[in-house]
């Protein structure tokens, strides 16, 4: 009888036992299982649109970004799309100006009226060219008694005046020109510098000499 108990208490143990570690592990499965709410499906949406909001700014901002571009680029096109054509066209200026220069000094043409008539039809077609360059928005670069400017002027030699100073542009030998606010091409200058004193430089080559 006690064993037929002790059997009895037993099964009752391994029963509760069994029934305990079912519940554990069903417990356990629903800890596992995703939460899912209505606040966190709201929440997510609100995010879902933030993203596509920040989609649409970058996509519209890029389309901007775009569209300035090619503004700048039709200006450019605009303002400089004859610049090689441009720069090709000042041949014509320097070879009519060096025509003029040889037909000045040609001693048998010298004072004759023919050279006048010459003369006179090279000036009309030289304004002619430079009233086309400027409606074109071509411009010569005024550079006689200023200051020398790398970004315009080129220096080709210097020239001894005790009257300007030193670097002072006193002589052009070819003209430069801008196309807008571009520069087409660097005006060849000669530039001023200090007289040196005679006395003092054969003082100087003297005492070279003693040396």
């Amino acid at each position: 009888m006690e064993k037929e108990e002790n059997f009895n208490q037993e099964n009752e143990a391994n029963e509760t036992s069994i029934k305990n570690g079912e519940a554990e592990k069903q417990l356990n499965e629903e800890k596992d299982k995703p939460v899912s709410t209505e606040e966190e499906k709201e929440i997510s949406a609100e995010d879902k649109i933030k993203e596509l909001e920040d989609k649409l700014t970058r996509t519209f901002a890029e389309m901007e970004n775009q569209r300035r571009r090619f503004e700048k680029e039709k200006e450019d096109a605009f303002d400089y799309g004859g610049f090689s054509f441009a720069k090709e066209a000042l041949n014509l200026i320097d070879n009519l100006t060096r025509s003029k220069l040889i037909l000045e000094n040609d001693e048998t043409l010298k004072d004759s009226e023919a050279l006048k008539k010459i003369l006179e039809h090279l000036d009309v077609i030289y304004k002619d060219l430079i009233s086309i360059f400027t409606k074109n928005n071509i411009q010569q670069i005024d550079c006689l008694n200023k200051k020398l400017d790398p970004n315009f002027h080129q220096a080709m030699m210097e020239i001894e005046d005790g009257q300007k100073e030193p670097g002072t542009i006193v002589q052009e030998v070819q003209k430069g020109f801008m196309i807008k606010d571009r520069l087409l091409r660097p005006s060849l200058v000669g530039v001023s510098k200090k007289t040196e004193n005679k006395d003092d430089k054969s003082e100087e080559n003297k005492e070279n000499l003693d040396k």
